[in-house]
């Protein structure tokens, strides 16, 4: 089976297929990282899609934000744990994930990837800090979220 690869022109084509086909759960329980810090970004929520997650298939998290000064540029560091445990980290580049520059007022970041279809289904949290081109941390979130155990018999 040919995996299908899409370029930025594609990307928001499909997020917009996302929204109209597949439901959106909220994650309630997003947390900042620091409950006493003062992020320049605030979190307004977390959407995935797909939730359970399916293994296999596209899963798409996008999160509302809001910001008081322009964000030229950044990274987004991103850190998975399965059932308390570290199991993998990733950096993106910030405009790859929304446009840039932000913008003041509410923007979102927006990642899509497919999951293999041996991923192990349960519980998964993700840690996210928000740097910008200084590497000065603009927000930094957690939140939970679900790998169900349906995925696709070609990707076993």
């Amino acid at each position: 089976m040919e995996m299908i690869q899409y370029n930025r022109f594609l990307a928001p084509l499909l997020l917009l297929s996302l929204i109209l086909v597949v439901p959106l759960t909220v994650a309630e329980d997003v947390r900042y990282c620091d409950k006493q810090a003062e992020y320049d970004v605030k979190v307004q929520g977390v959407e995935i899609s797909p939730n359970p997650i399916a293994r296999g298939k596209p899963a798409t998290f996008s999160i509302a934000a809001t910001t008081g000064a322009a964000i030229n540029g950044g990274k987004l560091v991103i850190e998975v744990s399965y059932f308390g445990w570290h199991i993998h980290s990733e950096t993106h580049d910030l405009c790859d994930e929304t446009s840039c520059p932000v913008s003041t007022g509410d923007f979102v970041v927006s990642h899509s990837q497919v999951l293999p279809g041996f991923t192990p289904p349960g519980s998964y949290s993700l840690k996210m800090k928000m740097l910008d081109a200084n590497k000065h941390e603009l927000t930094c979130i957690g939140f939970d979220f679900s790998i169900g155990f349906a995925s696709s018999v070609a990707d076993i």
